[in-house]
């Protein structure tokens, strides 16, 4: 792989964190991102303003603070994610519900995947103390976890971001080439279009009266772990919102 096509395909990759909670992380994570080569850091809701630029993030980010420069904030990861293909969203907590289970090598070869037919894709990270959410971690199209030590899985937030950044950046030069059973991910749905499409199928289910809203159970994430493991296509998801339209119409 030559330099030029290294570049291009970092500039498609997201870095995202979640409601981080010490400004010290950012700035590793920059200085982690910048070693590896790259730098579109996004903060999700930070625990306070402008934390890119506390003094101890660029303390700690030790000649990565252009990455720090060019950071961008959001107030949702929904906008965050915005046109990504893939999204994995790293975490050691097993889950009831969510997207589908892969290990790291699983992760890796839907990232190349998407990066070699010139598709954005996200890695997402959770606060410092719990991790991500199930909240966040239903806009992810996987959750993904480290092989690390059963036993003590955890991993500090930047340190967890260099391991991936360098396991991704060695597959990148390698000219590694993805599984032959990963699906042809152009067709697929982005996961900003699964969420709107779930959010119209609650609203239809409510106006025929089978989701009560006031006492919801455990419906609307069983159905979004349903559509996360179906990988829906672009024309399904179309489909799927043309029905809840029909059920809203009957009300």
């Amino acid at each position: 792989m030559t330099k030029n096509s290294f570049s291009t395909h970092c500039d498609q990759v997201r870095w995202i964190l979640v409601e981080t909670s010490h400004a010290g992380n950012v700035g590793s994570t920059a200085r982690a991102l910048k070693t590896m080569g790259f730098e579109h850091l996004q903060l999700v809701r930070p625990r306070q303003n402008e934390m890119h630029q506390d003094p101890e993030a660029i303390a700690l980010a030790s000649g990565a603070s252009d990455v720090l420069a060019k950071t961008a904030v959001c107030q949702s990861l929904s906008e965050a994610l915005s046109e990504c293909k893939v999204v994995l969203g790293l975490t050691s907590r097993d889950r009831e519900f969510g997207p589908p289970a892969l290990d790291w090598d699983g992760g890796l070869d839907l990232l190349l995947d998407s990066l070699i037919n010139h598709q954005s894709v996200a890695l997402v990270f959770g606060p410092e103390r719990t991790g991500l959410e199930n909240e966040d971690l239903a806009f992810c199209t996987h959750r993904v976890y480290l092989p690390a030590n059963p036993e003590y899985p955890s991993l500090n937030l930047s340190q967890a971001v260099m391991v991936c950044a360098f396991g991704l950046r060695q597959a990148l030069l390698q000219g590694g080439k993805p599984s032959a059973l990963v699906e042809d991910s152009d067709e697929l749905a982005d996961p900003i279009a699964v969420a709107a499409m779930l959010e119209h199928w609650q609203a239809g289910l409510e106006a025929i009266g089978y989701l009560n809203p006031n006492n919801p159970k455990k419906l609307m994430p069983r159905l979004q772990a349903l559509f996360a493991r179906s990988r829906l296509r672009k024309e399904e998801i179309d489909l799927l919102r043309g029905i809840a339209k029909q059920m809203i119409l009957r009300k």
